[in-house]
């Protein structure tokens, strides 16, 4: 039987661009715990530091999907490498302004200027679109991408954080910016993989933010971050409090793991059901796999716990992109990825802010609930959205024509 992950790698280029992508997108694991962990260090608080990972998250967060809308327009050759620039100067000043104990404002606003960093995640996948599209392949193309996001955020905090301790407060974000610098030098000149620029049509001044569907499937994957962000903060406060505080790197690389795992295995199946009926199917384990952490009492029971519930993970992102591309129109797919996986970074933002201060405020075992609130607003949001987006790519894909926009 052919290895289906084996045969993505068969088209000329598919090695080279992948390669190079993997290196580009390592700094997004990196960057904002690398911010915190450099400020902490250097100025011995947690406030100021948060809030200056913050600020560089959240213009992230409103950036990258401008930047991706540019390159739609322009291609990735000529967008990324000024965008990229912008990120590294930002960064760059982030660094020297935290060594010379600059005045704090520096901070935020060098912090700004790094969140203008390209999702070289969505520009990997518009790669893999434009070669499989309307193919059994591109579906295993996002799983293996899915599978690659995970042991970046497996790998990446682990090197940020073990640099800036071991070495010095900057060596987390220098290696970050190094990734990001190296990675898109490589990806860039891989002309014969990027995609060609599609006429815009009437289409042009219109963002896909306006499609029905595709805020539907941000809102989905906003709850769906809160999880992951959720998880992460209310991993290591269970680990402190049962005395293990060292353990909740392992407890969340479990976690990681369960959605590798299930990644691989999920983008070689070729399931005939409707890909909005996937979703919900996906986004209601994922909202019932959040159930058994109120009754967790241990660190392996936790680790068995977020283990199952990394397994909705990949399936839930593998669907969410097989989506945006059958909704989307080519002109603007670079921008409906990058909506996508935005709504994943808004809501860690979002489900790590909260579980923090209901922690604080109620108790470890409190912060939980936040899980399974953004589980149930997932699905309810799935639920309601589904006649949209059972639409894929029918009506939904031509709202901005016929707005005028």
């Amino acid at each position: 039987m052919a290895n289906p992950y084996v045969d993505i790698f068969r088209a000329p280029g598919t090695r080279a661009f992948s390669f190079a992508g993997f290196i580009a997108r390592m700094p997004f694991a990196m960057i904002t715990l690398g911010i915190v962990t450099m400020l902490s260090q250097a100025q011995g608080g947690y406030g100021l530091a948060g809030a200056v990972a913050a600020t560089f998250a959240l213009t992230s967060a409103l950036i990258a999907p401008q930047i991706s809308r540019a390159v739609d327009r322009y291609g990735q050759s000529r967008i990324l490498p000024p965008a990229t620039a912008m990120a590294v100067i930002g960064l760059g000043a982030l660094m020297l302004a935290t060594r010379f104990e600059a005045p704090a404002w520096t901070l935020f606003a060098f912090a700004a200027v790094g969140g203008f960093m390209p999702s070289m995640s969505a520009m990997v996948r518009a790669r893999w679109t434009e070669l499989y599209r309307d193919t059994p392949r591109l579906r295993t193309a996002f799983a293996f991408e899915s599978v690659v996001d995970e042991l970046i955020y497996m790998t990446g905090p682990v090197i940020s954080i073990g640099l800036s301790v071991a070495l010095f407060p900057e060596a987390g974000p220098l290696a970050a910016v190094l990734f990001l610098t190296i990675g898109t030098l490589l990806f860039v000149p891989l002309k014969a993989t990027e995609p060609p620029v599609h006429p815009q049509g009437r289409s042009a001044g219109g963002s896909v933010i306006r499609l029905s569907a595709i805020r539907i499937i941000t809102l989905i994957l906003i709850a769906i971050g809160a999880i992951f962000g959720t998880a992460e903060v209310t991993a290591v406060a269970f680990a402190e409090q049962q005395g293990q505080t060292a353990a909740a790197s392992i407890v969340l690389s479990i976690y990681a793991a369960g959605s590798l795992i299930v990644g691989l295995v999920f983008g070689a199946l070729k399931p005939r059901l409707p890909l909005a009926r996937q979703l919900q199917l996906a986004i209601a384990l994922a909202a019932l796999t959040t159930l058994p952490l109120l009754v967790v009492g241990s660190i392996p029971a936790l680790a068995l716990v977020l283990f199952l519930a990394g397994a909705a993970v990949s399936p839930t992102l593998i669907i969410s992109m097989g989506l945006i591309e059958r909704i989307v129109p080519p002109a603007k797919l670079t921008e409906g990825i990058t909506w996508a996986m935005t709504g994943v970074g808004i809501g860690m933002a979002v489900g790590s802010a909260a579980s923090g201060w209901v922690i604080d405020m109620f108790g470890v075992a409190s912060g939980f609930w936040v899980s399974i609130a953004s589980g149930l607003v997932a699905l309810v949001t799935v639920v309601l959205g589904y006649r949209q987006l059972g639409d894929e790519g029918g009506p939904c894909a031509a709202e901005p024509a016929a707005a005028g926009a």
